[in-house]
């Protein structure tokens, strides 16, 4: 087999793969060797019928595409190989012109991992993001801790409140109608949750136990359900029953619990905690702002099995979500009316930001020739080996050799934006971001009448 290959338009390179005669006989001996089975002709025994015979009988070509398939899954990730070919997706593959026994042409089109031109990486100015640790950061995460920890108990000497599960049934209805997903009993529901569409929720606060009360909402303008779209519904709500929390005392027993003495070391462990979640936010945020910045300046023709691919891993990540609280991925986009590769087109910005991104980290070390060192490589093994209990060349002798060079990517990217953060003007941001837009819980699929979170901004983030 001899090939030739010739970049092409939109990343691609088309690889010309043409085999020999011989070749092309072995390949269509071994596809009828693999095939002889399937086919049966009277006076033969089934799987002992020649190859001129079944030929013969079916056709010339008979085992032409199976030989095809062979000939080019034996010599393709050779060919990418020695032609240091980047392929970054399933390539096209077709008949070369005139194909015969005598002109034996495959074309494959691969697509390719595409050259970023940057326009500036150095001198540039940019945000640089810091946050803190307040006392009042500090006690926040007590609470919640508390919060988790708390026993629940049920409540009958009071009406419910945030912060209460209430167990209830519901029926919801639009113009005196019931509509489809309003209807639920014994359903619980955690209130001040933002589960429900607003107003639901606000309407059981103060509720009974046995009461039944009829609850006016109005559907948001960018609900799902396009025949809900801002339509005013009537939920009418019985509570069955109100269970609360019992918060445990903050003293010493609490914090043993937790892995400290005392209450104060494990106010000093939250700190401690907080404070190096704060540096690794400020530091990830000041990186993505520089790279957010080159980009501006960047350009890239990204082929679109990259896009395509990112946005399939996002989906996984999300349907993994979903799956890990017990929803059937399929479910869900039936409940919001899609279907999965309608969903996945919400991730087709990202992904293609994610992409460039991620080229131009790539550039830019290529360009300064940023490496990792052996000696950087082995204290980071050491470091990992450390921190599961093992000895560095225990630890070693059991990683997978993609771990090694995990690592030395992370080191060279460390260096790269060591590089980037002493070359390049950063000022100190202290206006609000503008919020982003979150992605739906994916819990909300089980429920009737979800909304959409609120907006956080960045001091409510924290």
């Amino acid at each position: 087999m001899k090939y030739e290959a010739i970049p092409a338009e939109k990343s691609t390179v088309k690889i010309t793969m043409t085999f020999t005669a011989e070749e092309w006989s072995e390949a269509n001996d071994k596809a009828y060797l693999a095939n002889r089975k399937k086919y049966a002709v009277n006076g033969f025994r089934k799987g002992k019928v020649p190859k001129h015979v079944l030929e013969l009988y079916y056709g010339k070509g008979l085992f032409y595409e199976d030989a095809l398939n062979m000939l080019f899954s034996e010599h393709y990730e050779k060919t990418l190989e020695e032609g240091k070919i980047d392929a970054v997706g399933q390539p096209s593959v077709s008949l070369g012109d005139d194909f015969s026994e005598e002109n034996i042409v495959l074309v494959a089109t691969v697509p390719v991992k595409p050259d970023v031109q940057i326009e500036k990486y150095t001198g540039i100015k940019v945000n640089k993001f810091e946050y803190t640790v307040t006392d009042a950061d500090v006690e926040a995460d007590i609470a919640s801790t508390q919060l988790h920890a708390a026993e629940n108990v049920e409540v009958t000497d009071r009406p419910a409140q945030n912060g209460d599960i209430v167990h209830i049934d519901f029926e919801g209805k639009v113009d005196g109608v019931a509509f489809e997903g309003g209807t639920a009993q014994g359903f619980d529901l955690e209130l001040g949750s933002h589960r429900f569409i607003p107003g639901f929720e606000e309407g059981v606060v103060g509720m009974a136990v046995g009461e039944t009360k009829d609850i006016g909402v109005t559907f948001p303008e960018d609900y799902q359900a396009e025949e809900l779209k801002g339509k005013p519904a009537v939920f009418t709500v019985t509570l069955h029953k109100i269970t609360g929390k019992k918060l445990p005392e903050l003293d010493d027993e609490f914090a043993k619990k937790y892995g400290s003495e005392t209450m104060e070391k494990y106010r000093a462990a939250v700190r401690e905690r907080l404070e190096k979640n704060a540096e690794t936010r400020s530091r990830n945020e000041t990186e993505n702002s520089i790279i957010t910045e080159i980009a501006k300046g960047a350009t890239a023709e990204i082929p679109d099995a990259m896009i395509e691919q990112r946005e399939e891993d996002n989906l996984r990540r999300l349907e993994y979500n979903l799956m890990s609280q017990g929803i059937r991925p399929e479910d869900y986009y039936s409940y919001i009316g899609t279907t999965r590769d309608e969903y996945k087109k919400n991730f087709e910005e990202d992904a293609r930001r994610t992409v460039l991104h991620q080229l131009i980290v790539e550039k830019i070390i290529a360009l300064e020739k940023i490496e990792a060192t052996k000696e950087e490589v082995d204290a980071r093994v050491a470091e990992q080996a450390a921190s599961v209990g093992k000895e560095p060349e225990v630890y070693r002798a059991s990683m997978d050799p993609r771990q090694f060079e995990y690592i030395e990517a992370d080191i060279k990217v460390g260096k790269l934006f060591d590089f980037l953060t002493k070359n390049n003007e950063l000022v100190l941001f202290t206006e609000e971001k503008p919020a982003a837009e979150e992605s739906a819980e994916p819990a909300e699929a089980a429920q009737p009448a979800p909304a959409k979170k609120p907006r956080k901004t960045k001091k409510e983030s924290e």
